[in-house]
């Protein structure tokens, strides 16, 4: 008699749904335009967006749109991620600094661009969904990421300058902290307005502040010190 594993087995075709389903929506995200280079492709072809959210939302892992994680906060849609890694132009080995941690995965998929001796900085105002991101970042295999816990609209000061800033939530206006803390010839994006917003970048020249606004999108409010 053949003994079978039935949890294995079903672990087994979960990955492969999984995997199926990540394939699929990258290639829209390719065919629409929102992944236009092969390190986004292979970055988000990496990272399982399952390991990211809530596991009653699972099964909606690969939905392009945002998920609800908790504490009111979401996991970004898809193509709004690949639109934001798009416009930053990551490179490796660069420093960068996340505003607005949520589940990890955004961070995730720039450690990817970023590169083994490249090195993300993110900061979570809610300290239960900064732990959470933690372990779903430490599951993932992911060892460039730190995450700490704190006002995010503040900056991160103890390791500036930053090559990379950009922001996941909604500013009223673009915060001075983070443009003192972006390196010359640094890029900075940032949703600005309430919860329908510009995604406005920002480029320091030396003392030369360049804006451009790059289309609407939808975010929750950054709250904090130069927040909402």
């Amino acid at each position: 008699m053949v003994e079978v594993n039935i949890y294995d087995n079903t672990v087994v075709r979960s990955e492969r749904m999984f995997n199926t389903s990540r394939e699929q929506l990258v290639n829209r995200l390719v065919k629409d335009s929102y992944i236009k280079s092969d390190i986004v492709k292979k970055a988000f072809l990496t990272i399982p967006r399952e390991n990211f959210v809530p596991e009653y939302l699972k099964l909606q892992a690969y939905v392009d749109r945002p998920l609800e994680i908790g504490k009111g906060q979401t996991i970004s849609a898809p193509h709004m991620v690949a639109i934001m890694c798009e416009a930053l132009d990551i490179q490796k080995g660069q420093k960068i600094l996340e505003i607005g941690t949520g589940s990890g995965y955004h961070a995730a998929i720039v450690s990817q661009l970023a590169g083994e001796k490249g090195h993300i900085y993110t900061i979570e105002r809610f300290e239960d969904l900064a732990k959470t991101a933690e372990q779903n970042l430490k599951n993932t295999d992911i060892t460039n990421v730190t995450v700490v816990v704190g006002d995010g609209s503040e900056g991160l000061k103890k390791y500036e300058p930053y090559d990379r800033i950009y922001v996941t939530c909604a500013a009223p206006s673009v915060p001075n902290p983070l443009i003192d803390q972006l390196k010359d010839h640094g890029k900075l994006l940032t949703p600005v307005g309430s919860m329908y917003c510009e995604l406005q970048l920002t480029e320091k020249k030396g003392q030369e502040i360049q804006s451009k606004d790059l289309g609407g999108c939808v975010f929750v409010p950054l709250v904090g010190k130069y927040g909402h």
